[in-house]
């Protein structure tokens, strides 16, 4: 006799199944899509497609066996959400708005799909096409725009998460090279990525991003994958040391001088991070929404009880609030106006009121709510690494708290 278990009789299926859950619904209960062109609106719809179709059906695979999903790449840059609100170099050129809708499907999709954009896009092309010359975007944009150079950024260090201005790596001026030495952790795309942003002070304590090109191949590079994660398995993370990594001295991005220069690419890295946390928050609130229309208990479907229905508009009452400060957010963005302190805020806001979204969807769904195959629990796990990365809620909450007083709790 087979020790394998057999196919599920019919009679047994009596709750929806992980298709029917991890189907976008897309929830949008202001019309912001209104807001959106006809061409941004088939761009997203586009992102939204092949998250349902290639991503979704996958994502609890490369969950499980914590692998990088290395196939979905052409697919991913088929989307064309990498660097989409660049102007130029190949970029698909939208609003930051459009962006950040695109943002949200992929973590609507997979939490680990998202975070590889985050770093791709949101860090590592934003580095090079805030800080870098004319020369330097020209250099690298256009291949990282179609994900055939993956980008990523080295700024955390062993010792330095929250403090990082207190940066460690150094790097020294050796004739026509930077040599850098170091050590950076929590890395994403680090040990896989094709060209790594290092940020280390020079000899004069001025802050510099090193581009490092081939790092993976590169002399005195030692990228090791973090293991044992419980968030965002299917991308990878790395403890990088550095030992006498050479880099010619054009690779220096010519606009990074100071940390204030490092803060416009955080700051840019969190607006989308808001959107990120969103997109969690949507999958979440549909798979409940499905699952409550579809599950019957006691007679009834679940979505006909009282609490349910109050945890289901309760729901989606975040999710609006966080769709609307991200739209404004973007809106400020596009005028180059929006502040350290406002992107801190959205940041601060979404992955908030997401756990909370993420945590009512986990138990509407009972015990399959831990179930990889229906999804929510992924998100609920997933989420707890948006929470933390591109600094945590604390950190958002004292910029936030520095805006209103004038005061800084930081010194």
């Amino acid at each position: 006799m087979s020790d394998q278990p057999g196919p599920m009789p019919e009679s047994a299926r009596a709750v929806p199944d992980g298709a029917d859950l991890g189907r976008a619904l897309g929830t949008d209960f202001y019309g912001l899509d209104d807001l959106l062109t006809d061409a941004e609106r088939e761009l997203r719809d586009g992102v939204r497609r092949w998250c349902d179709q290639e991503v979704v059906p996958r994502a609890a695979e490369f969950w499980e066996t914590a692998q990088f999903p290395r196939d979905l790449v052409p697919g991913y840059a088929a989307t064309r959400v990498a660097g989409a609100a660049i102007q130029g170099f190949g970029c698909a050129g939208v609003t930051p708005l459009a962006e950040g809708m695109m943002c949200l499907e992929l973590a609507r999709g997979d939490g680990s799909v998202a975070t590889l954009n985050a770093v791709h896009s949101g860090l590592a092309m934003t580095a090079v096409h805030e800080l870098g010359s004319d020369e330097q975007r020209e250099r690298w944009l256009p291949a990282m725009a179609r994900v055939e150079l993956l980008g990523a950024v080295a700024l955390t260090e062993p010792t330095h998460g929250s403090d990082v201005v207190s940066l460690e790596t150094r790097a020294r001026r050796d004739g026509d090279h930077w040599v850098l030495d170091g050590a950076k952790r929590w890395i994403g795309n680090g040990s896989v990525a094709d060209l790594v942003v290092v940020w280390a002070r020079d000899e004069d304590g001025d802050v510099g991003g090193f581009v490092v090109e081939g790092a993976q191949e590169t002399d005195g590079w030692d990228a090791q994958v973090i293991t044992g994660k419980i968030s965002n398995r299917g991308v990878w993370q790395a403890h990088i040391l550095l030992d006498g990594v050479r880099v010619p001295a054009d690779n220096r991005l010519a606009e990074a001088r100071t940390f204030a220069d490092t803060n416009r690419v955080l700051m840019r890295s969190r607006q989308t991070v808001a959107w990120e946390a969103v997109g969690h928050a949507v999958a979440a609130y549909e798979g409940a929404l499905t699952y409550a229309l579809d599950r019957e208990q006691f007679g009834r479907p679940l979505a006909k009880n009282q609490l349910i229905q109050d945890d289901l508009a309760r729901m989606v009452t975040l999710i609006t609030s966080m769709q609307l400060m991200c739209t404004r957010m973007s809106q400020l963005q596009e005028r180059g106006t929006c502040t350290l302190e406002q992107a801190a805020m959205a940041k601060l806001h979404c992955t908030v009121g997401a756990r909370e979204v993420v945590a009512i969807a986990r138990d509407m769904l009972g015990g399959n709510g831990i179930l990889l195959d229906h999804h929510v629990g992924r998100h609920f796990a997933d989420l707890e690494a948006v929470y933390t990365y591109e600094g945590s809620r604390t950190v958002q909450s004292l910029l936030v708290a520095r805006a209103v007083t004038g005061m800084s709790a930081f010194t």
